[in-house]
């Protein structure tokens, strides 16, 4: 495993971070607590010793399964980066979706970065965690009716109480970093970056390299589609957002398998998974950090963990970067 120092921050995170979403079961048809148990626990053991949750994630489920898998590790050995600003519990800020949760009642999400909310997400956070601390504490999506300097002067007051060791965003555009740094120094953005999404490579990406920003990559696999596992004609379940995606068509899923095809010789040249080699690739870009890998079970993490294993040479690189420069989706 390798490990990168998140901006300018004493944070040191394992390239292949854990993706604590689909263990909270919210959004992805239920939770397996000792499935998810055992997918950490296999990932800590193969080096992953960065974890990547939300209080929303199962609304406080993600982040108590991490609180009692990691319960006997010493804490300093382990990175715990959790969220906050987006709340269920309350009907204040900006009106998100509707959605249910793991028992199937209905629930509105609102995003809500006040000051007074940032402060009590943090303490549900650090006892859900059952911690004294968070190593990163990120907005998870911005929320039009705060001023961003109020969220950051909310977190610098977590940082210099010694609450959160940094604080990072999620889904912010470069303008929105610029006028957060007014305010706090942010070790990182978390934003969507895959091999068939690369919006944030023409000002995000130039910006964090410019001013020493870590990215934190979230679907890197553009939640399966580039593991080659998905075929034409798929069918999701209930409440599967990939149903009607723009990337899930049937013409775009048929290109990229056929782009997947290409790569399959230099995959099994590498030993590695179709999965393994994407995930490396996604970590050899410029400006990207460290890239989120979720698993429901211990062989996934497994798997995930061992994509930092697999070494790509530039001209690797130029070859793959060359089969996807002659892909080509349809988008709306």
């Amino acid at each position: 495993m390798e490990y990168r120092q998140l901006g300018t921050s004493s944070i040191h995170a394992s390239v292949i971070t854990f993706g604590a979403w689909a263990i909270g079961g919210w959004m992805w048809g239920g939770s397996d607590r000792k499935e998810a148990i055992a997918a950490i626990r296999a990932a800590y053991d193969h080096g992953v010793t960065s974890i990547d949750t939300a209080p929303v994630y199962g609304q406080g489920l993600s982040e108590e399964i991490v609180a009692e898998t990691i319960q006997d590790i010493p804490r300093n050995r382990v990175q715990i980066l959790t969220k906050f600003g987006l709340r269920w519990d309350v009907q204040q800020g900006e009106f998100y979706f509707k959605s249910k949760d793991n028992d199937g009642r209905e629930i509105d999400l609102y995003r809500l970065a006040s000051k007074e909310s940032v402060i009590k997400e943090c303490e549900d956070c650090l006892r859900r965690l059952q911690t004294d601390y968070i190593d990163l504490f990120q907005i998870h999506w911005p929320d039009s009716t705060t001023p961003i300097s109020e969220t950051m002067e909310a977190l610098l007051r977590l940082q210099e109480q010694g609450k959160i060791r940094a604080a990072g965003v999620c889904n912010y555009s470069k303008a929105l970093m610029q006028e957060a740094e007014k305010t706090i120094d942010l070790a990182s953005d978390q934003v969507p970056y895959s091999m068939v999404n690369r919006d944030i490579e023409k000002e995000l990406v130039p910006y964090s390299i410019d001013r020493n920003k870590a990215i934190i990559a979230y679907s890197p696999l553009q939640r399966g589609l580039l593991t080659g596992k998905i075929k034409p004609g798929q069918s999701f379940g209930e409440g599967d957002t990939r149903e009607g995606n723009r990337f899930y068509t049937t013409e775009n899923i048929t290109s990229i398998n056929q782009m997947l095809d290409r790569l399959r010789p230099l995959a099994a040249e590498k030993k590695a998974t179709l999965a393994q080699l994407v995930l490396r690739w996604t970590i050899e870009q410029p400006g990207i950090t460290i890239a989120l890998a979720g698993a429901r079970n211990a062989e996934q993490a497994v798997q995930n963990a061992k994509a930092a294993d697999v070494k790509l040479t530039k001209e690797d690189i130029a070859f793959i970067n060359e089969k996807l420069s002659a892909l080509e989706l349809v988008m709306p």
